[in-house]
């Protein structure tokens, strides 16, 4: 029987992504679980997590596939080359890889473009026949039915902290945010799998909670208000990507509530009504904010809130007003992130356009570098302002109180505050 490995890379710095002390990683990416999923039954799979585990390069495989945030892609292209110095193919994904795939394929034998389910199956009869294509790229993008469920047990449980189980129920986003690369690779049309799939595929998970990793799972308010009434009797605690807007929906809100929704991940992004505009991401509107985040604990929902500094309208004052606006609203947890122009997107052809992009080491596009000239501050104010913004936020006062805000949802809000206030106390303390 023929072996594909499957290989998730390292993350050489930034705070985001490491696996811990102990040995523990975040959250479980679906995508090589799922690609081992639309392997055929002849071929044995291997998921290997080079975070925890070293790369044996003299591994007796038929195909290696390696897929990559673009943070990663140093680690991933330096596996890459070792497999194939030693005469074994590679094919890599990813997002990054789809819109660079000819930088990619200095270091792979093939490059998927986009989806892989409907051109999978063509890269492993290829691989038996030794003749791999260079690019695999479907000319549409799938309809979710039928999904493939992604082969957990390829996993080791063990080496998750939180959130084991994770699924995916939509694609796609109907906003086109600048900064964003989710409408490069998934479109903006709006796609979801049948209720019935979502609901059997949660039936099986062995942990009475998951995380819906959708973008945005509440989109389509009328696919989220048929999934969450179906999800009701199972019983279930979860959380989940979404913006602002379902906080203003009676119905949807109580709904998500009722069906074991426990905290909600919202992209608040910025203060800044300039920067908002731009982006485009109109539909956030900071007059909203604070009612948003009181209406949703209302209802139970925690809210963790993401901000972006280094937005064209921020100055050096941004700090201390998001600080103090986060402070003032009760938010239940927050993660801030330096503005990164991925490849791929509209800030990236801009900036690299304007000239203002100073660094394409990809190994710092992980959204607490700076790899671009700013418009309204100096580099060093970002990143000061970024490290006191973070620790800031995280002083032990403000994460006990966060945590101990209401003994509703107390776990995953305390295992939320002390996990960021961990990444903050190893910035730099400036003073």
């Amino acid at each position: 029987m023929k072996k594909l490995l499957l290989i998730l890379p390292r993350l050489e710095s930034g705070y985001w992504g490491h696996v811990s002390k102990s040995g523990k990683a975040g959250m479980v990416r679906l995508s090589l679980p799922t690609i081992a999923a639309l392997t055929p039954p002849d071929w044995s799979v291997e998921i290997l997590e080079a975070r925890t585990t070293a790369v044996d390069f003299d591994a007796r495989v038929e195909l290696v596939g390696i897929t990559a945030f673009t943070a990663e892609l140093p680690s991933a292209y330096a596996i890459a080359d070792g497999f194939r110095a030693r005469k074994t193919p590679v094919v890599m994904g990813g997002f990054h890889v789809s819109v660079m795939p000819e930088e990619a394929l200095a270091h792979a034998d093939s490059v998927v473009i986009g989806e892989a389910e409907p051109v999978w199956e063509s890269v492993i009869r290829d691989a038996e026949k030794q003749a791999l294509k260079p690019v695999y790229q479907a000319g549409h993008l799938i309809e979710m039915k039928q999904m493939a469920v992604p082969r957990r047990e390829l996993l080791n449980k063990n080496m998750y902290a939180t959130g084991f189980n994770t699924l995916q129920a939509t694609r796609g986003c109907p906003y086109n945010c600048e900064y964003c690369a989710i409408s490069a690779f998934f479109g903006r049309k709006y796609r979801h799998r049948l209720v019935s799939e979502v609901i059997g595929e949660i039936e099986n998970f062995d942990t009475k909670s998951f995380f819906f990793v959708d973008d945005n799972i509440t989109a389509n308010k009328r696919y989220a208000g048929d999934l969450f009434r179906t999800l009701i009797p199972l019983n279930r605690v979860w959380g989940g990507q979404s913006d602002i807007n379902f906080a203003f929906d009676d119905q949807l809100l109580s709904l998500y509530a009722k069906s074991g929704g426990k905290y909600a991940f919202i992209g608040f992004e910025s203060l800044s009504e300039a920067n908002l505009n731009r982006m485009p991401k109109s539909l956030n509107s900071p007059d909203k904010y604070k009612t948003a985040i009181k209406r949703s604990q209302k209802a139970g929902i925690s809210v963790l809130g993401s901000f972006i500094f280094g937005l064209d309208d921020d100055d050096p004052g941004v700090f201390e007003r998001t600080v103090d606006f986060i402070r003032k609203s009760g938010m239940d947890a927050t993660q801030f992130h330096i503005l990164t122009p991925f490849p791929g997107t509209r800030l990236y052809d801009e900036m690299d356009r304007q000239g203002r992009i100073v660094d394409k080491d990809w190994g710092r596009y992980h959204t607490s570098d700076l790899i671009f000239s700013p418009f309204s501050m100096t580099p060093e104010e970002l990143m000061r302002g970024y490290y006191w913004a973070f620790r800031k936020i995280y002083k032990l006062n403000r994460t006990l109180v966060r945590s101990l805000r209401s003994m509703h949802n107390i776990a995953p809000r305390a295992s939320l505050n002390f996990g960021y206030r961990k990444k903050a106390m190893q910035m730099p303390a400036l003073s």
